[in-house]
Protein backbone atom coordinates (compact mmCIF):
# COMPACT_ATOMS: atom_id res chain seq x y z
CA UNK A 1 0.00 0.00 0.00
CA UNK A 2 2.75 2.49 0.95
CA UNK A 3 6.12 2.88 -0.80
CA UNK A 4 9.40 2.35 1.04
CA UNK A 5 9.98 6.13 0.94
CA UNK A 6 6.64 6.81 2.66
CA UNK A 7 7.45 4.23 5.32
CA UNK A 8 10.94 5.70 5.82
CA UNK A 9 9.69 9.28 6.21
CA UNK A 10 6.94 8.07 8.55
CA UNK A 11 9.37 6.11 10.74
CA UNK A 12 12.14 8.74 10.56
CA UNK A 13 10.56 12.13 9.89
CA UNK A 14 13.02 14.88 9.00
CA UNK A 15 13.05 18.47 10.32
CA UNK A 16 10.46 17.96 13.07
CA UNK A 17 10.49 20.69 15.70
CA UNK A 18 10.08 24.38 16.34
CA UNK A 19 12.08 27.43 15.24
CA UNK A 20 11.94 29.96 18.07
CA UNK A 21 12.95 32.90 15.86
CA UNK A 22 10.99 31.89 12.76
CA UNK A 23 10.07 34.62 10.30
CA UNK A 24 6.69 33.02 9.75
CA UNK A 25 4.55 30.36 11.42
CA UNK A 26 1.45 28.95 9.72
CA UNK A 27 -1.10 26.43 10.85
CA UNK A 28 -2.95 24.35 8.27
CA UNK A 29 -5.32 21.49 8.59
CA UNK A 30 -7.80 19.21 6.96
CA UNK A 31 -10.91 19.10 9.14
CA UNK A 32 -12.26 16.22 7.06
CA UNK A 33 -9.61 13.81 8.28
CA UNK A 34 -8.25 15.52 11.39
CA UNK A 35 -4.71 16.22 10.10
CA UNK A 36 -3.06 19.36 11.45
CA UNK A 37 0.25 20.93 10.43
CA UNK A 38 2.14 23.77 12.10
CA UNK A 39 5.03 24.96 9.93
CA UNK A 40 7.90 27.27 10.91
CA UNK A 41 10.11 29.00 8.32
CA UNK A 42 13.34 30.92 8.76
CA UNK A 43 13.82 32.99 5.61
CA UNK A 44 16.86 35.04 4.63
CA UNK A 45 17.19 36.87 1.31
CA UNK A 46 14.04 35.21 -0.06
CA UNK A 47 15.50 31.74 0.64
CA UNK A 48 14.36 29.14 3.17
CA UNK A 49 17.37 28.61 5.41
CA UNK A 50 15.52 26.51 7.99
CA UNK A 51 12.20 24.73 8.18
CA UNK A 52 10.58 22.82 11.02
CA UNK A 53 7.09 21.53 11.61
CA UNK A 54 4.78 19.81 14.04
CA UNK A 55 2.29 17.39 12.52
CA UNK A 56 -0.73 15.60 13.86
CA UNK A 57 -2.05 13.02 11.51
CA UNK A 58 -1.72 9.69 9.79
CA UNK A 59 1.45 8.13 8.44
CA UNK A 60 0.95 9.72 5.03
CA UNK A 61 0.56 13.19 6.60
CA UNK A 62 3.80 12.69 8.54
CA UNK A 63 5.65 11.43 5.45
CA UNK A 64 4.43 14.24 3.17
CA UNK A 65 5.37 16.90 5.73
CA UNK A 66 8.80 15.35 6.12
CA UNK A 67 9.58 15.11 2.41
CA UNK A 68 8.15 18.59 1.73
CA UNK A 69 10.47 20.02 4.38
CA UNK A 70 13.45 18.39 2.67
CA UNK A 71 12.32 19.65 -0.73
CA UNK A 72 11.93 23.24 0.55
CA UNK A 73 15.19 23.52 2.50
CA UNK A 74 17.61 25.91 0.79
CA UNK A 75 15.22 26.85 -2.01
CA UNK A 76 14.17 30.38 -2.89
CA UNK A 77 10.56 31.25 -2.21
CA UNK A 78 9.82 31.36 -5.93
CA UNK A 79 11.38 27.91 -6.39
CA UNK A 80 9.20 26.53 -3.60
CA UNK A 81 6.09 28.02 -5.20
CA UNK A 82 6.97 26.59 -8.62
CA UNK A 83 8.43 23.21 -7.70
CA UNK A 84 6.69 21.99 -4.57
CA UNK A 85 3.21 20.91 -5.49
CA UNK A 86 0.85 18.22 -4.35
CA UNK A 87 2.01 16.12 -7.30
CA UNK A 88 5.76 16.67 -6.77
CA UNK A 89 5.45 15.75 -3.08
CA UNK A 90 3.62 12.52 -3.93
CA UNK A 91 6.19 11.74 -6.65
CA UNK A 92 9.08 12.31 -4.21
CA UNK A 93 7.53 9.59 -2.06
CA UNK A 94 7.11 7.23 -5.05
CA UNK A 95 3.37 7.79 -4.93
CA UNK A 96 0.54 7.79 -2.43
CA UNK A 97 -2.71 5.83 -2.36
CA UNK A 98 -5.53 7.88 -3.94
CA UNK A 99 -7.30 8.27 -0.60
CA UNK A 100 -4.11 9.80 0.91
CA UNK A 101 -3.37 12.40 -1.79
CA UNK A 102 -4.99 15.06 0.40
CA UNK A 103 -1.96 14.73 2.70
CA UNK A 104 0.34 16.12 -0.01
CA UNK A 105 -2.18 18.95 -0.47
CA UNK A 106 -1.79 19.79 3.22
CA UNK A 107 2.01 20.13 3.03
CA UNK A 108 2.07 22.06 -0.27
CA UNK A 109 -0.78 24.34 0.87
CA UNK A 110 0.96 25.12 4.15
CA UNK A 111 4.14 26.13 2.31
CA UNK A 112 2.19 28.37 -0.08
CA UNK A 113 0.31 29.96 2.83
CA UNK A 114 3.53 30.57 4.77
CA UNK A 115 5.20 32.25 1.78
CA UNK A 116 2.12 34.38 1.13
CA UNK A 117 2.03 35.47 4.79
CA UNK A 118 5.77 36.22 4.82
CA UNK A 119 5.57 38.34 1.67
CA UNK A 120 2.58 40.21 3.04
CA UNK A 121 4.48 40.97 6.27
CA UNK A 122 7.53 42.16 4.28
CA UNK A 123 5.37 44.40 2.08
CA UNK A 124 3.69 45.91 5.14
CA UNK A 125 7.06 46.51 6.82
CA UNK A 126 8.43 48.16 3.67
CA UNK A 127 5.30 50.32 3.40
CA UNK A 128 5.63 51.38 7.05
CA UNK A 129 9.30 52.28 6.50
CA UNK A 130 8.41 54.37 3.46
CA UNK A 131 5.69 56.18 5.42
CA UNK A 132 8.13 56.99 8.23
CA UNK A 133 10.91 58.18 5.92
Amino acid sequence: MYSQKVLDHFANPRNVGVIDDANVVVQAGDPGCGDGLLIFLKIENERICDIKYKIYGCGAAIATSSVASEMAMGKTLDEVLMLITEKSIAEALDGLPPDKMHCSNLAAGALRAAIKQYRKMMAEAKSAQSANA
